[in-house]
């Protein structure tokens, strides 16, 4: 379990992960897409999430989405430390209706984004898409992991982008399973991640 807080001049952050939780979600960025995909990613890995934002929407919506994905990576990485008996990997396959999303992802310590959406319109709503990808890259730096999003096919952009968060909920989930044969190890051949 993590809390982590970040106040720029832009926004003001906070966020706490539980992986021990049951799914529980509590978000309010002011970004009411954004909230639904967190609500997404907590329900699906049963990681408990209360993310709280302050931005300035009156610019427009990056910053506080950007900040958010900061704070999120931050906060899963201060709760797995030294990632000791994770599993590490994670994989899914996700759909939704004619959108299918893989994900990949490993906790490696090495941030990499893999980013293969295609999506086709440029708002959901009033969410602009291009900050999912911003979303991700923010998380994965911050984490610290490895992240390979494939979308596999998907005509419709909410169902693709939905889909995207649903895998990496269910990938994540695999990943940070302690393994009962490797409680006290970290796993990494180096010994260190």
């Amino acid at each position: 379990m993590a809390t982590v807080t970040r106040k720029t001049q832009e926004t003001s952050v906070q966020v706490t992960v539980n992986f021990d939780g049951t799914g529980i979600c509590k978000a309010a960025t002011g970004i009411p897409f954004l909230d639904h995909m967190l609500h997404q990613i907590s329900c699906h890995s049963l990681i408990d999430l209360d993310v709280q934002a302050q931005g300035d929407w009156e610019i427009d919506d990056h910053h506080t989405n950007e900040d958010v994905g900061i704070t999120l990576g931050k906060a899963i990485a201060k709760a797995l430390a030294r990632r000791k008996g994770i599993a590490r990997f994670g994989h899914f396959i996700a759909p939704l209706d004619e959108a299918l999303v893989q994900t990949v992802l490993d906790f490696s310590g090495r941030p990499h984004l893999s980013y293969g959406l295609r999506i086709p319109t440029q708002r959901i709503g009033d969410y602009d898409t291009q900050l999912v990808r911003e979303f991700f890259v923010a998380m994965v730096n911050h984490a610290q992991m490895t992240l390979h999003i494939l979308q596999l096919d998907g005509i419709n952009s909410h169902h693709i982008v939905e889909a995207t968060f649903k895998a990496f909920a269910y990938s994540m989930r695999m990943a940070v399973e302690i393994d009962p044969r490797r409680v006290s190890k970290i796993p990494s051949s180096k010994g260190v991640l």
